[in-house]
């Protein structure tokens, strides 16, 4: 995010003819390697700690803390640009992502693997978060304008690829080294992960040849720290002067409430053992149930919410979508009370919450761009980001510890009681009723 008045939309053109390369070739990698290292530190590690005897309390404790890095990153994304250019600090942060996966893989075995595998998840995370403000600006530096909306679709289908491949077959590919080494938990993770080191070298070297080097891809040397901070308080000052403001901000906060208290503990609640009240899945059944049949209902929900918006706007859309990311969370309470052997009932309940997450979900990124509209839009955007972030961080600090006062069956039910949250907060928007409609092309209009 780029410290910087917004009035006009600049696209840069990929002038210099040595920094020609064939987008192919780079954005897809780019985006595989911006999504694994924030899988890793959101969805893997819950599942790794869970394995290794840490109760729901902790684990959501911990690994809730690890959402900082992007809560706080509008406040050095700024002063990127003032040292090393984008590519530079794109290659940099994913060979240290690369080395905090082989210190996570190291730690693991050894008897401070708590602390050892907490410290190299904080270093991936900030180097992640890094990372995702260099890929961004970078991908607009090396694509010109009419790529940039081609591949649009491109990066987030590489994205979503990433998090099947973390969720999902990592996850398989490390039960299944339990099974071949006869159920030695710490080992098979470690293995896992020195194999995820091995391919982030490899994206590493990849990038560190492929990545174009456009000419406008410099540092800024006709600013300093000091204008660049003194430009980022009136951008706050401006944030907090906009129309309901109040408003805005606790929808930001409480509209994923229920997601924020669910996301952590529904896949605790999916490998934890039948006698703790759990499904009791394997790391390979949660890495289908979860990492490929939930992504997928997640990628759909959220294309056809798009659409949907895209056609008749947000407005028209917005109860819908509150519904959406809402209601379906109740199938955590049939899954808590049945407890069904079936993987088919399984995949099916999860797929229907998940799918209902990427529609509604809809709603809130699109009320994050109308909320950021202005002098500031970009500036502003990145900081309904942080909100964004924090909105899930604060609700996973003690939800485990929740869970395990009242119970499975009884959280999901709390989960439930909170969707009114969503509702209230949801009920004092006023949204400009053609934000996000399809307007007609001048040449369309009727004479």
């Amino acid at each position: 995010m780029n410290i910087q008045t917004d009035r006009t939309t600049v696209f840069h053109q990929p002038s210099s003819p040595r920094g020609k390369r064939s987008p192919w070739a780079w954005v897809p990698s780019l985006y595989f390697a911006e999504g694994l290292p924030y899988v890793a530190v959101m969805t893997i590690s819950i599942i790794l700690y869970k394995q290794l005897g840490l109760s729901n309390a902790e684990i959501t404790f911990y690994t809730s803390w690890l959402y900082l890095p992007w809560v706080i990153k509008p406040l050095w994304s700024p002063f990127i640009d003032l040292i090393r250019t984008k590519r530079w600090w794109i290659v940099s942060m994913e060979l240290l992502i690369g080395a905090a996966f082989g210190g996570v893989a190291f730690t693991i075995p050894t008897s401070f693997w708590l602390q050892g595998s907490l410290f190299f998840f904080w270093v991936m995370a900030f180097a992640s978060a890094t990372h995702d403000i260099a890929a961004d600006g970078f991908y607009m530096l090396g694509l010109d304008q009419h790529n940039q909306a081609w591949f649009v679709g491109i990066r987030s289908t590489f994205y979503r690829l990433s998090t099947i491949f973390g969720q999902g077959v990592l996850v398989m590919i490390a039960g299944n080294l339990q099974v071949l080494y006869r159920n030695s938990i710490s080992f098979s993770w470690s293995l896992m992960f020195y194999g995820v080191t091995g391919l982030f070298i490899a994206l590493w070297l990849w990038h560190s040849y492929i990545l174009p080097r456009p000419r406008q891809d410099m540092p800024r040397h006709d600013v300093t720290a000091s204008t660049i901070w003194v430009e980022f308080v009136h951008t706050i000052r401006s944030f907090f002067d906009k129309p309901q403001v109040v408003v805005g901000i606790l929808f930001m906060l409480f509209y994923r409430m229920p997601e924020g208290l669910l996301a952590k503990v529904s896949s605790l609640f999916l490998i934890d053992a039948g006698h703790s009240g759990g499904l009791g899945l394997s790391p390979q059944e949660y890495g289908f149930v979860q990492g490929t049949v939930g992504v997928i209902g997640l990628t759909l929900g959220g294309i056809l919410g798009g659409m949907a918006a895209g056609k008749d706007g947000l407005h028209k859309w917005l109860w819908p979508m509150v519904c959406a990311i809402t209601l379906p969370d109740a199938v955590y309470i049939y899954l808590s009370y049945a407890l069904p052997s079936s993987l088919s009932v399984i995949n099916l309940c999860v797929f229907v919450e998940q799918f209902g997450y990427g529609f509604g979900f809809t709603a809130y990124m699109l009320y994050l761009i109308y909320y950021s509209q202005g002098e500031y839009k970009t500036s502003h955007y990145a900081l309904c980001t942080a909100f964004m972030a924090l909105s899930m961080m604060i609700p996973g600090l003690f939800a485990g510890a929740l869970q395990e006062v009242v119970g499975y069956r009884m959280f999901f039910i709390i989960v439930l009681v909170c969707c009114f949250v969503t509702f209230l907060v949801t009920w004092f928007l006023k949204i400009d009723p053609e934000f996000g409609k399809k307007q007609p092309d001048e040449g369309d209009e009727e004479v």
